[in-house]
């Protein structure tokens, strides 16, 4: 490993179990906590994931804040299950209305900036399986302990679903296959980072309204790589969180998230200063699948967008003039 990345490694990895939610209380002072759930079409899991924040966190150890489901146009019962279990329940479309709405879970983590008002904001999945809430408070813990600490990312293991097996890993394979060689090879500072593509992470909101966020798939890796470029490396905390089980994605779901990871890594390749692209990637996807004695070919836009930095909407900027009356 590139040696200030395993010095990094060495002294900014930390575990969940470490962090005792009654001290956080104490020591967090002033500072306030949102949790926000991204959610599309996740009723069978939203709601547990709120409950268990809410009765463990906010109902009998006030550690969290705020509680938040950022609904992303879902068509099943995802946001009467989330607002009954406590939740307040937010349309991505109804954020922020004078912007198009995009899809994609990018999107809703931009929103969410707009309708929290924690200092330190936690992203967490909604579609989580036997959630410990235990995941929240590893991941706000070395915010609220460490005033050098800008920015937490989850790690964990992943076990993959094959049949009725359930192996105990695999189930980062765009990690491995694609985000994990292209940070060691343009970033190596990020060689240290366990899951790259984690989807867990919180942050100071001072950082978070700093950085654009990148549409779809791509937005892990291009935050990961923006904190570096924006705070630093030693802004960064990493948190292992022992277990996530989750749906497992098709390999043709895969396939179309490697390609957003990719462009928005070139993204920011650009963007930081390292090259200029020369030509415009194409973004379309064809994949194919068999039929009988055919292989049938279907197509999919992977592009993606970037929403620029919250501390620059207007809108924004006018809620923050608004607190201050």
């Amino acid at each position: 490993m590139y040696p200030k990345a395993q010095d990094w490694f060495d002294r900014r990895t930390t575990t969940g179990e470490q962090w005792d939610r009654l001290s956080l209380t104490e020591t967090k002072a002033a500072q306030s906590v949102s949790v926000v759930l991204p959610a599309r079409n996740e009723e069978a899991t939203v709601g547990h994931i709120v409950e268990a924040l809410r009765v463990e966190l906010m109902e009998r150890v006030p550690l969290i804040d705020e509680l938040i489901v950022i609904d992303s146009d879902s068509w099943d019962r995802t946001a009467a299950v989330a607002r009954a279990a406590g939740a307040r329940v937010v349309q991505q479309d109804e954020v922020l209305p004078g912007w198009v709405n995009r899809p994609g879970k990018g999107e809703a983590l931009w929103k969410s900036l707009q309708v929290t008002h924690g200092d330190v904001v936690a992203f967490i999945d909604a579609d989580l399986e036997d959630f410990d809430p235990q995941f929240a408070v590893g991941l706000v813990g070395p915010l609220l302990a460490d005033s050098s600490v800008e920015f937490v990312k989850a790690f964990y293991d992943r076990p993959l679903k094959s049949g009725q097996i359930l192996l105990p890993a695999g189930g980062g394979r765009v990690t491995e296959i694609l985000a994990r060689p292209l940070l060691n090879l343009h970033w190596p500072l990020l060689a240290g980072v366990v899951q790259p593509l984690a989807g867990e992470y919180a942050a100071r909101r001072s950082l978070l309204e700093r950085l654009p966020f990148v549409s779809g798939y791509g937005v892990e890796i291009a935050m990961l790589i923006d904190v570096l470029e924006t705070a630093g490396l030693d802004s960064m905390v990493q948190v292992d969180l022992g277990s996530r089980r989750h749906r497992n994605s098709s390999d043709e779901a895969l396939g179309r998230m490697a390609a957003q990871v990719y462009l928005a890594l070139l993204s920011r390749v650009e963007r930081h200063g390292y090259g200029v692209l020369t030509i415009d990637p194409v973004t379309e996807l064809t994949q194919f699948t068999r039929d009988g004695d055919a292989f049938i070919p279907h197509t999919s836009d992977v592009a993606i967008i970037e929403r620029p930095p919250m501390a620059d909407v207007m809108e924004y900027q006018n809620r923050a003039l608004e607190r201050q009356r």
